[in-house]
C-alpha cells in the first residue's frame, strides 16, 4: 500500500490482517487511485467488540449482502439496526464506534471513504454553513438511490485512472452536502427523528403505526409529526411509504419473489395496496417495473 497525501493510512491497516473481515478489493493497491478509497468485504458470521476508529474523512458504508441485527456503540450508548442489502451508513468524521452482532448469512459491505480535504473543498464552494454531519448521517441513513449506486458501481471501475476517482469523490461529497442541506433536524429533538427512522427500517414488513413510533422516541404523535416533517420535509407516514416502495423496487430487480410476497415482506396489507402505492410513487404498477 502507498503514501497517499489526502488520507491517514494508520486507521486502516489493521483491517488488512483482521480475523473479523476480509478484504476483497481496495482501491489504493487493486486500481492505484489516491484520490478516493473504496473497500469490498466480506465480514465473519460473529463480531464481539469490534472497534472501528474515528477518522477525518467521510466514511459510507453499504451493506451488499446478509440480514444482521448490529450493535453499535458510540460515547457509551448503544444503538441496534438491522442491516440489509441497500442500507447505507454514515460515520461522523472524529467518532469511534464498537460494533457487535451475530449472524447465520454471509455479510459483504461496500465501504468508502472520501478524504477530508475533498469534502472542506466541496463545503468552502458551496458556501452556507458548516456541514452538519449528524442530520446528514440520519438523512444517509434513511436511504439515498444515487448514493446506493454509485457506490455499488465503483469497484467495478478500477480499470479508470485517478481522475475518474477524483471526479467520484467530488461528486459525492457535492451530492452529500446538498442532501444534507434539506435536513433541518431541530435541536436536542434530533435523537427522535434518527430513532424513528431507525424503527421504521427495521420494523418495515410490520403493520407499524404513527402512534407506535411516537411511543417509542417518547414524544406525542402531534409533536413527533412537527419534528419529523421538520427535519425530513416530510410526513412519518409518506417517509415510510418511500422505504417500502424502496425495499420493493429492490425485491422485484433482484429476486425471484411474488408481487404477494414482496407486499409481506414491505409492510403492505396486500398485493393491491402494494400495486397502488407504487403507481403513485414510481409511475408504473411493480409487474410493468419487474419487466422493464
Amino acid at each position: 500500500m502507498f503514501d497517499s497525501p489526502d488520507f491517514d493510512l494508520a486507521p486502516y491497516a489493521e483491517f488488512a490482517v483482521s480475523a473479523q473481515v476480509r478484504r476483497t478489493y481496495c482501491s489504493w493497491n487493486d486500481a492505484g487511485w489516491r484520490s478516493l478509497l473504496v473497500q469490498c468485504f466480506d465480514h465473519a458470521p460473529e463480531v464481539d467488540r469490534f472497534r472501528l476508529p474515528g477518522v477525518a474523512d467521510l466514511h459510507l458504508v453499504l451493506c451488499v449482502a446478509g440480514d444482521v441485527t448490529m450493535r453499535t456503540r458510540v460515547d457509551g450508548k448503544p444503538v441496534r439496526r438491522r442491516w440489509i442489502p441497500g442500507n447505507l451508513e454514515l460515520m461522523i468524521p472524529g467518532r469511534a464506534s464498537v460494533r457487535e452482532y451475530r449472524t447465520t448469512a454471509p455479510m459483504r459491505t461496500i465501504q468508502v471513504h472520501i478524504p477530508s480535504a475533498t469534502v472542506n473543498r466541496a463545503a468552502a464552494q458551496l458556501g452556507g454553513p458548516e456541514p452538519d454531519f449528524e442530520s446528514l448521517s440520519a438523512a444517509v441513513a434513511a436511504g439515498d438511490p444515487v448514493v446506493e449506486q454509485l457506490l455499488r458501481a465503483l469497484p467495478a471501475a478500477s480499470g479508470a485512472n485517478d481522475l475518474y476517482a477524483e471526479s467520484a469523490a467530488a461528486f459525492l461529497a457535492t451530492h452529500l452536502l446538498t442532501q444534507g442541506r434539506h435536513v433541518r433536524l431541530p435541536g436536542p429533538e434530533h435523537a427522535a427523528v434518527r430513532a424513528g427512522v431507525a424503527l421504521m427500517r427495521d420494523r418495515l414488513a410490520e403493520p407499524l403505526t404513527l402512534a407506535d413510533i411516537a411511543a417509542e422516541v417518547h414524544l406525542s404523535v402531534y409533536h413527533f409529526i412537527r419534528v419529523f416533517r421538520a427535519a425530513t420535509g416530510e410526513t412519518p407516514h409518506r417517509f415510510l411509504t418511500r422505504l417500502r416502495i424502496e425495499r420493493a423496487r429492490r425485491l422485484l430487480a433482484d429476486s425471484t419473489l411474488t408481487i404477494a410476497q414482496i407486499a409481506e415482506r414491505c409492510g403492505f396489507a396486500s398485493p393491491g395496496a402494494l400495486s397502488a402505492a407504487f403507481l403513485s410513487h414510481v409511475g408504473v404498477r411493480p409487474s410493468v417495473y419487474r419487466r422493464i
